[in-house]
């Protein structure tokens, strides 16, 4: 990828995955707290999406999680995904 292409936050990039998963994605809240070495991200959705977001046995969101650890990598920062109720 040229230094020129647009680059995408991590944060842009749990909210696009979550609002393409649910069916309330106006309901959709993403907050980003960053540390030093760490980029904690909060993700908020309506109750009836939950289980969407989460999927079956945690994959959907574990995937979401790799995702968000491979781009990271690239920014040389830990990032970690909580899913709030």
């Amino acid at each position: 990828m040229s230094p020129s292409a647009a680059q995408i936050s991590l944060k842009d990039l749990i909210e696009y995955l979550a609002r393409a998963l649910v069916d309330h994605p106006d309901e959709v809240v993403v907050t980003e707290i960053s540390g030093e070495q760490t980029i904690v991200l909060e993700l908020k959705v309506a109750k009836d999406d939950l289980g969407k977001v989460i999927g079956k046995q945690g994959r959907t969101v574990k995937a979401m999680r790799a995702l968000l650890s491979a781009a990271s990598a690239k920014l040389r920062k830990r990032a970690d995904l909580e899913i709030l109720e």
